[in-house]
């Protein structure tokens, strides 16, 4: 059911479905991240790298909910679709970055290849809210997604949790580093490259079950 919010000072708030508040804990959970992760970078106690890894499972476990939440409820709108990518995209796209970043990924290259990383993430988010009507079977579902959906880049911030339980992140390890004018690039980053780049791929059909 699409609901036209009500006009009024904070009429946002009243239209907030159940659904919404996983929407919007999702986002806050991949905010958390953001901010324990610049404080491990300003203090480098262990604990706060480890909450960081911790509220990302999180945040994907609220973006599931939302969806079964609003299709159970039967409620659902043009304001919960565009939460739930906003909300995505800080969790799975800039969340995901910035613990990279976090971590050692600081070259020259290594940034330019975490905000291709994001710019894909989010690209995809809109070519999905653009086309999602295109892409409804009988029923109503999604059938297929174009490009794996951008929460995959969960399985980077899984094998950067093993990098740093291990501490290959402390020095070359898995960060292996090259010089490439105008600056360096470790190798690790090819995976957020090789992620962003499926993400935004039309070909690749993920089947939405």
């Amino acid at each position: 059911m699409n609901e036209q919010p009500p006009k009024g000072h904070f009429s946002l708030f009243r239209v907030y479905s159940v659904s919404d508040i996983f929407t919007l804990t999702n986002a806050a959970c991949g905010t958390l991240c953001l901010f324990l992760c610049l404080e491990y970078i300003t203090v480098g106690t262990p604990y706060l790298i480890w909450l960081a890894f911790g509220f990302l499972p999180v945040a994907l476990i609220c973006d599931v909910l939302d969806g079964y939440v609003a299709r159970w409820r039967k409620r659902t709108s043009r304001l919960g679709a565009d939460l739930d990518s906003l909300a995505d995209a800080v969790s799975f796209g800039v969340a995901p970055a910035v613990m990279g970043y976090t971590l050692g990924l600081r070259g020259f290259w290594d940034m330019a290849i975490l905000i291709y990383f994001v710019s894909c993430g989010i690209s995809r988010l809109a070519r999905f809210n653009v086309t999602r009507l295109d892409l409804v079977n009988d029923a109503g579902k999604v059938r297929y997604f174009e490009g794996t959906p951008i929460p995959s880049s969960l399985a980077i911030v899984a094998i950067l949790a093993l990098m740093y339980s291990t501490h290959a992140t402390d020095g070359q390890g898995w960060l292996y580093k090259i010089q490439i004018w105008p600056g360096v690039l470790h190798l690790f980053t090819v995976l957020y490259a090789v992620n962003g780049t499926t993400m935004i791929s039309e070909r690749l059909r993920i089947p939405k079950w």
